[in-house]
C-alpha cells in the first residue's frame, strides 16, 4: 500500500474522508500539511491549542508521544478507516461527567 494512503498520526490506511492538518498553524504562517482522518485530526485540535502545536508539537512525531494522543492511537488503532465519533478533550469528559 502507498504511504499515502496511511494517516501519519494512527498508521490506519485512510478512508473515504481526509482532512488537512497544518504542521505549523496557519495562524503562525503555516503552510504544509499532512493528510490525516477526520477523527485524528479532531483529536489534535481537541487535545492541543495552537500555541502548543506551534512550539511543541510541530512534527507527526512529537503529536504521537503526547500522552493523551497516544492513549488516542492505542484505542483507534482497530477502528475501521471511517470509523467516527465525537471526539472529546480531558477537560469537557470530565465536565460531562458532572452533569
Amino acid at each position: 500500500m502507498d504511504d499515502a494512503a496511511i494517516c501519519p498520526l494512527c498508521g490506519r490506511p485512510l478512508g473515504a474522508k481526509i482532512e488537512a492538518h497544518h504542521l505549523t498553524p496557519k495562524t503562525f504562517g503555516g503552510g504544509e500539511t499532512v493528510a490525516l482522518h477526520p477523527i485524528c485530526h479532531r483529536k489534535i485540535h481537541k487535545t492541543l491549542s495552537e500555541r502548543e502545536i506551534l512550539r511543541a508539537f510541530g512534527t507527526i512525531e512529537a503529536l504521537r508521544g503526547q500522552d493523551e494522543i497516544a492513549r488516542f492511537i492505542a484505542w483507534v488503532a482497530r477502528k475501521d478507516p471511517d470509523f467516527y465519533v465525537p471526539t472529546f478533550d480531558s477537560r469537557t469528559r470530565k465536565a460531562r461527567r458532572k452533569r
